[in-house]
């Protein structure tokens, strides 16, 4: 007997609008869970046909750098999502705006770009969702801060959820905290990753093999997040509970102290919201002169 192939959750078509490392995890996520099917996912990019060809190799999606075949997908996609880097956002939204219908989704993910500028920059009042995932979307553990423009339908609002509550969790957040929450969870693996390193590096110089030290960081951070997950205690509770008055873990963390540990994550998280209102701002300002050069 013949087993009916399940009904994607989106059966609408995706085209991704840059194909970097975002949307490669993005796009894991959604197939790996059965949300969209690959023939129904466009990957574009500039010029970068080796980058396109592994994607398709990897993923069965639909790749193309040709300018006019990249205008046809993005003409009739229902669902745009903005991936380019930052530095290229402005002519590519200034380009696309001219073939958008009214009814097509834009959903970003490109850090400081506002829901103001993206329809500035579109020269049109576009649906827009803003979001902030991060690369753990690519494993299912996502964790994604979206934001919605009046426009956006409540069909557009219920589809946009559906893909990143696929690949993670969600919060449906007030546009002006999108920076605060870039700095948490939009780039927090990358302090996590960071603290690894210098874990295992610290094993290595102890004497343990790399392999070793690197498979005991991993259990013991995957462990820790666990158990502040499933026992729903506070991190400062849980912290307490395994440093002894005068023991190793109590030495451990006056060190941490010394180096003000705690200031310091605060001060990297501030920094990067900073910066990413820092390229928001950018981008107001090339879009403010440019408005300013057409009227004169």
């Amino acid at each position: 007997m013949c087993q009916q192939t399940a009904k994607p959750l989106i059966q609408d078509q995706i085209v991704f609008h840059g194909a970097g490392s975002m949307s490669e995890a993005i796009v894991r996520g959604l197939i790996a869970r059965s949300v969209v099917h690959a023939d129904h996912i466009v990957m574009l990019n500039r010029s970068n046909s080796e980058r396109l060809a592994e994607l398709r190799s990897r993923y069965g999606v639909t790749g193309s750098n040709d300018p006019a075949q990249k205008d046809d997908y993005l003409a009739s996609a229902p669902i745009i999502v903005l991936a380019m880097k930052p530095k290229d956002a402005a002519a590519a939204l200034r380009a696309l705006g001219p073939i958008l219908k009214d009814n097509q989704l834009i959903v970003s993910v490109i850090a400081g770009l506002s829901i103001r500028t993206i329809q500035g920059l579109l020269g049109r009042k576009q649906p827009v969702v803003r979001t902030m995932p991060n690369t753990s979307s690519s494993i299912g553990l996502g964790a994604t801060g979206i934001a919605f423009s009046k426009e956006v339908s409540e069909e557009q609002r219920r589809l946009s959820l559906n893909i990143f509550e696929a690949v993670g969790i969600t919060a449906v957040i007030d546009e002006e905290r999108m920076e605060t929450l870039t700095g948490i969870s939009g780039s927090g693996p990358a302090y996590i990753y960071y603290m690894m390193e210098a874990m295992i590096a610290a094993g290595i110089r102890g004497g343990l093999t790399k392999e070793q030290s690197a498979e005991l960081t991993i259990q013991t951070v995957l462990g820790a997040a666990r158990m502040v997950q499933q026992t729903g205690e506070e991190p400062a509770a849980l912290r307490k509970k395994v440093t002894s008055p005068g023991g190793s873990t109590q030495a451990a963390l006056e060190v941490l102290d010394k180096g003000n540990f705690f200031e310091t994550i605060i001060a990297a998280v501030s920094r990067c919201a900073e910066r990413s209102r820092e390229m928001g701002a950018a981008l107001d300002q090339e879009l403010a002169k440019d408005k300013e050069t057409e009227e004169s």
